[in-house]
């Protein structure tokens, strides 16, 4: 992160330093150079980012992580079965038209790898229960993870950790 110092004065991005020169009548492009800034009397120097910043950053991956991991296909009886937003609503309604059908029941299902696997209404349940199963490791992990984040003393520190 750069800082520029223009005049006694810090900015913390270009358009608040353009807006500062334009003041005093110069006008800069947006491509302007570090060296051609340094030639109009502008500091540059590389700011280390606050720490809450990269912390905040870091949970936010971490989440995307989980949140990713959480709609990967799931295995269940030697198949892998989506488990995206679609896939959630067409296992819902299988299992309610199988029960309306009752005991012993089956529907083909077309698998996450495009095999075709026979499937109970009990098989869907148990999908989603080992969804639930994935789902409350991730969410332990990623707790435990942002934790560690949270008491991270550096950068360094912070980009060694992960879910997984």
């Amino acid at each position: 992160m750069k800082t520029y110092t223009y005049k006694a004065k810090s900015y913390d991005n270009l358009y608040d330093l353009a807006e500062a020169l334009a003041h005093d009548g110069t006008f800069i492009p947006r491509t302007i150079s570090d060296t051609e800034l340094e030639q109009l009397g502008v500091v540059v120097a590389e700011a280390e980012e606050p720490i809450e910043n990269i912390r905040a950053r870091k949970i936010m991956e971490l989440k995307l992580q989980r949140d990713a991991a959480e709609v990967e296909p799931v295995e269940y009886g030697g198949y892998l079965y989506d488990y995206d937003s679609q896939a959630r609503d067409r296992i819902a309604a299988a299992i309610i038209a199988l029960d309306v059908q009752g005991d012993g029941a089956k529907i083909s299902w077309t698998t996450a790898n495009n095999e075709d696997a026979v499937v109970t209404a009990q098989d869907l349940r148990m999908i989603i229960a080992a969804v639930a199963v994935r789902s409350n490791a991730l969410h332990t992990a990623y707790r435990a993870a942002k934790a560690q984040v949270e008491a991270a003393q550096n950068k360094d520190e912070i980009d060694t950790i992960s879910i997984n």
